[in-house]
């Protein structure tokens, strides 16, 4: 029987602090006042996350970030790298400055180390334009019926996100999405998940009518149960999961610790009866960096060398 196609992987941090030049569109963010002590709690949780995976099967290729150049948010990389069945490797443009620095080599050798690498392809030229977008950050992709979604901000560019979808055969859905303040939400995947039968979505955070009924239209046409999430749980980054594959084919929603907390036990109920839920304890990686578990989790559906 042919191996499952699916892993994640996952950037061990080297220097984890709060990022000042990621806060300035990441209302998520907030600063530790013992910023020593971040790191080694941020290590604590990253490896217990990984243990929590392994010891569910899950596949999971761990890469050493190194201390030089400092990329403070290399624990998150879904925004500058994703992979694809046709064994296809895809960059993505950054806001941040000191986050194109991310895209280091030996995190791309240690992908082609152990997958099939067919194809490459690049869109951080538009770096150079002042237009962005972070990957599955920026964007959530149902792949199997190969739409995207993807609320518009400084980090998600329209005519790039559409430009993205045309390459790579995608329906796109965009929209706006604010928080409870008014403020653009700056990733996707903080108000959304696409699960195989199951969507969770904040669609409180989208505030024009004719955008919200069009996601929640599509949505309901390729066959999604909705969990509809409140604003006050997004902010517990409730929105920020995703649904993992483990070697037999089991799928898992992983989500962090308050995120689970903070589901109502309908919520859960419903989510449980798709897949088994995992949450793991990241408080600090969420505090001091603005994301979660799903930001934290790069899929890989390539095949594995033989």
């Amino acid at each position: 029987m042919k191996p499952y196609p699916f892993a994640v992987m996952m950037i061990r941090p080297a220097r984890f602090v709060y990022n000042d030049q990621t806060a300035v569109n990441n209302a998520f963010q907030k600063a530790a006042a013992d910023q020593e002590a971040v790191q080694r709690k941020a290590l604590e949780e990253f490896d217990a996350f990984v243990a929590l995976l392994e010891a569910h099967d899950i596949e999971v290729l761990v890469v050493q970030d190194t201390p030089e150049p400092h990329t403070p948010d290399s624990i998150f990389p879904n925004n500058w790298i994703s992979t694809h069945k046709d064994n296809t490797l895809i960059y993505y443009p950054m806001y941040a400055q000191n986050r194109r620095s991310e895209r280091k080599q030996h995190v791309i050798d240690a992908i082609k180390a152990r997958y099939e690498v067919s194809a490459e392809r690049s869109y951080t030229a538009a770096e150079a334009e002042d237009r962005f977008l972070e990957g599955t950050g920026s964007m959530v992709l149902d792949r199997k019926k190969r739409i995207s979604y993807a609320c518009l901000s400084p980090r998600t560019d329209k005519d790039l996100f559409v430009k993205w979808c045309e390459d790579n055969q995608y329906q796109p859905v965009f929209f706006n999405a604010y928080d409870a303040n008014g403020q653009l939400i700056y990733h996707t995947n903080v108000m959304m998940c696409i699960g195989d039968n199951y969507a969770v979505i904040c669609l409180d955070s989208i505030r024009d009518e004719a955008e919200r009924s069009h996601v929640a239209a599509t949505l309901k046409s390729s066959n999604k149960t909705i969990v509809d999430i409140t604003l006050d749980q997004m902010n517990h980054f409730a929105g920020n999961m995703l649904q993992v594959k483990n070697r037999e084919g089991m799928r898992y929603l992983v989500m962090s610790d308050a995120a689970y907390k903070s589901l109502t036990p309908a919520q859960v109920q419903v989510l449980s009866a798709f897949n088994p839920i995992l949450h793991p304890v990241l408080d600090t990686i969420e505090t001091n960096g603005g994301g979660s578990a799903r930001c934290m989790l790069a899929e890989i559906v390539l095949e594995k060398k033989k």
